[in-house]
Parts: C-alpha cells; sequence; structure tokens
C-alpha cells in the first residue's frame, strides 16, 4: 500500500488521534551504521521532523509533541550538547517562516529559560510569530524532564495551600494536571517511539497514563508520513477502554 492510499485509509476510518507525541530516538545508531559523525545522524533527524509535521498537518492532527531535548540530555559530551544548541537555533530560524505558511503553531514545554540565549530568542520569535495560527500545534519538548514538571506542579501546589489560595480537600488529579507546563493541551492519545527502545525515559509521565504505545524499530531519521500513518493505523485498530470492559 503506497502513503496515498494509507493516508486516505485512516481518514476514511476516522477517530484519528488529536494528540500525537513521539520521542525521536536512533539519530546516534543512524549515523553509526554508515560510519558517520553523530551530527549528521541528528542532520538528518531535522528532515525527519519537517516530513512528520508535514503528514500530521496534512490529515489535521490537531497537537503533535516532540521530545527535542530532555533535561537529562545536558550530560552529554559538551561537543555534542554545543552541536545540538546550535542545530536547534538554525533549524528554528529555517523553519519557522514554513510553519507560518502552514498555519502552524509553534510552541514549547520544559525550562526554555535555561537554553542558550540566542536558541531561546529565536523560539520565542517563532512562538509570538505563529501565535495566531489555528491548524497543528507543534509542541518542542526542550529541557524538558516529567519528574520535574511533575515536582514543580507539586511545589505550586504546596505554595497555594499555604497562602490558603487552595484547600488540600481541592487536589485531585483534574487539578493537578493544571499545574504542569502541558496545562493548555489535552493528554496524548498516542505516544510512538522510534528505535526499538522499549521505555518512556521521563517523558510526559503524567499525561500518557491511558495513551496507545506503538514503539517502532524504525530509527527516527528513517522516520515519516508513512511511518506515522502506521503507527495512527494501529491505534484506529485498538480498542480503548479506559479501565472499562470491553464493549
Amino acid at each position: 500500500m503506497d502513503v496515498a492510499e494509507l493516508k486516505k485509509k485512516i481518514l476514511a476510518a476516522g477517530h484519528l488521534p488529536r494528540h500525537i507525541a513521539i520521542i525521536m530516538d536512533g539519530n546516534g545508531r543512524w549515523a553509526k551504521r554508515r560510519s558517520l559523525p553523530r551530527g549528521a545522524g541528528h542532520r538528518e533527524g531535522v528532515r525527519a521532523v519537517r516530513r512528520v509535521v508535514e503528514a500530521a498537518g496534512e490529515i489535521g492532527i490537531d497537537y503533535l509533541t516532540l521530545y527535542v531535548f530532555s533535561s537529562e540530555n545536558w550530560r552529554r559530551p559538551k561537543e555534542e550538547v554545543g552541536f545540538l544548541m546550535g542545530l536547534l537555533e538554525e533549524t528554528a530560524r529555517k523553519e519557522v517562516a514554513d510553519l507560518n505558511r502552514n498555519n502552524v503553531r509553534l510552541t514549547t514545554i520544559g525550562r526554555l529559560e535555561e537554553l542558550p540565549e540566542p536558541a531561546k530568542r529565536v523560539l520565542q520569535e517563532g512562538i509570538e510569530l505563529t501565535s495566531k495560527n489555528s491548524g497543528l500545534t507543534l509542541i518542542l519538548a526542550l529541557n524538558y524532564g516529567s519528574r520535574i514538571e511533575i515536582t514543580e506542579g507539586v511545589k505550586r501546589i504546596a505554595q497555594e495551600v499555604k497562602e490558603g489560595k487552595l484547600r488540600i480537600d481541592q487536589i485531585e488529579p483534574a487539578l493537578f494536571s493544571r499545574y504542569l507546563y502541558t496545562a493548555p493541551y489535552p493528554d496524548p492519545d498516542l505516544l510512538i517511539r522510534t528505535s526499538g527502545e522499549q521505555r518512556i525515559s521521563n517523558f510526559l509521565l503524567w499525561q500518557i497514563a491511558y495513551a496507545e504505545l506503538y514503539i517502532t524499530e524504525i530509527l527516527w531519521p528513517d522516520f515519516g508520513g508513512r511511518e506515522l500513518y502506521e503507527a495512527i493505523k494501529s491505534y484506529q485498530e485498538r480498542e480503548r477502554r479506559f479501565g472499562a470492559v470491553s464493549q
């Protein structure tokens, strides 16, 4: 089945996931298999991002969250971190105009304030430029870690209880969700992880409680529209019960 047929099939099936989250893994292994520097894998990974954003926008996905740089990624070699930050700035400069033309709204989650100033400035400009767009919302998880996010939410709630703005008996899951970085967005329906690794890697731990998981052996630089549509097809074939019994 070619990509056009696959696209037609999933659109006909309906019940598309409203929010897709992706752990983009395998850039380094992609480069190693080709005897290339890791940077080449990261650059190819940017092309995969472009393909997936385009494919998601074409079929009307509302939200796409990409795990770009985790709070743990600072532990990588200094040279690689520097390269990634430079690539982030370069990519944002090149891609924002296209995102805007395609009615994509760019936003971020994570501790953006800790990024290098040039990358942070370009991202903020892109967020402002695309803020009125009404198509796909592209959420970049940058300097993001779910445990930090949850801890910060707990601290904010504790402070409001201390100040008398919130009662302990008001604290419940729906309220807690409002204290997370993702408060403006619905929880993901589908979580995709590339490269075959079977772990969550501190990504959206609270938000993916009922997400459908799709793990593929394909390395991120080889991922594109077809692979995204195959993941969605798998999602459409599942029965989501949310703890209830089968219908």
